[in-house]
């Protein structure tokens, strides 16, 4: 076994080609997730002798949808904060609150998740199909035990083993575990006070990599990190994909994004309104809906340009296109009906399939009633006042 020592040993950076269509590790069909809230009581009369309940109130996290995850690949799935990304990562794993409301379905290794009951999710699923890569480690990890005694009890629990079993075995599955998540097992008896936010993370896909679940889910993995540390992170993800996982990245980080994904699923108020092969979506061809644009627009490296206005609130979403009061491309027919997913080449939607199974959205789908075309085609955002240079007559 290879000892990596040095906290801060580069990896190596690989873009492989997109990976040849195969069986899905994860696949979610119409999958939707709404919050109830609870009701708010009202008067009655003027006198506020009698009083009311009001009807109960719904947020409106996920709705519809449908993707697939496949060996070998990285897909992003991006969007502003507050779009329901994080929510449907935790309908994946069975973590929403009591409130949690779910339809569709969202299936791995044959058992639909959304339906699985405890027993089931925290046997068979949690870290043995699906490994979460936490989005704070520092929180996930337990702050009064060593990572090695937390990587030992994982092996424990995944694995199935007596509690008789002999250290050394235990040693040596957790050594294995950290190794392949490029932490230093020199670090292994520090606490996660003595670790460094990369080293932390590190611990925390360690932990994710103990039960060699075939899909890791890594919910805002960079937040907090320095750039370096970033593309580290984000390069460790990429070459664990490519030993044959699914890899899926919830994030608003686009530059993380370019640098490993094969795909891009770009959510807006709770839809998924484009997927995109990520080499179209950043240096080809572009994105085709507006909102997409806009975020590559409000990157530093391009336009640096923020999208205006605020995105719906979930609970009082608008009839039509939720990104309608933001876009400059909008017009009535967005205003009254919710555009849906489709691929340029087909008139009807992206996600048809056969039978009662949709199929996922293929790449280049878009959820607009007037999708872009190339970059070329769209006027840019101008540059702020200050940045003009004087002209002199």
């Amino acid at each position: 076994m290879t000892t990596r020592s040095d906290p801060t040993e580069a990896l190596p950076t690989h873009r492989p080609s997109p990976p040849a269509p195969s069986t899905p590790l994860l696949s979610l069909r119409g999958l939707s997730v709404r919050f109830r809230m609870p009701a708010e009581e009202r008067d009655g009369d003027r006198g506020g002798r009698r009083r009311g309940t009001a009807p109960p109130r719904y947020v409106a996290a996920v709705t519809d949808a449908t993707l697939d995850l496949l060996p070998g690949e990285v897909l992003a799935l991006v969007g502003e904060s507050g779009c329901g990304k994080s929510v449907m990562a935790g309908a994946v794993l069975g973590l929403l609150p009591g409130n949690a409301e779910i339809a569709g379905a969202a299936m791995a290794g044959g058992i639909d998740l959304t339906t699985a009951d405890e027993r089931t999710l925290a046997r068979r699923v949690r870290g043995r199909l699906i490994g979460l890569v936490p989005q704070s480690p520092g929180t996930h990890l337990t702050p009064v035990r060593t990572i090695r005694a937390q990587l030992e009890e994982a092996v424990r629990e995944l694995h199935g083993l007596p509690r008789r079993t002999p250290r050394g075995r235990l040693r040596e599955e957790a050594e294995r575990a950290a190794d392949r998540a490029w932490f230093p097992l020199d670090h292994l008896d520090a606490y996660p006070h003595e670790l460094s936010g990369g080293l932390a993370q590190r611990a925390a896909t360690a932990l994710a990599l103990v039960g060699d679940a075939p899909v890791l889910l890594a919910d805002e993995p960079t937040t907090g990190l320095d750039r370096p540390l970033v593309e580290r992170t984000v390069d460790q993800l990429r070459l664990l994909a490519d030993q044959g996982r699914g890899v899926l990245i919830v994030t608003h980080d686009l530059a993380a994004a370019e640098r490993v994904a094969d795909r891009i699923a770009v959510m807006y108020a709770g839809r998924i309104v484009e997927v995109a092969q990520a080499r179209e979506f950043f240096a080809g061809a572009g994105p085709r809906h507006p909102y997409a644009a806009g975020l590559l627009d409000a990157l530093p490296s391009r336009a640096f340009t923020p999208i205006a206005g605020m995105p719906p609130e979930l609970s009082r979403l608008p009839g039509g296109c939720a990104f309608a009061a933001r876009c400059a491309h909008a017009t009535d027919v967005c205003r009254e009906g919710v555009p849906a997913l489709l691929t340029p080449s087909a008139p009807g939607p992206a996600a048809t399939g056969t039978g009662t199974v949709p199929a996922a959205p293929a790449s280049g789908a878009v959820a607009c009633h007037h999708p872009l075309g190339a970059p070329a085609a769209r006027p840019r955002p101008k540059p702020p006042a200050e940045d003009l240079e004087p002209v002199h007559d």
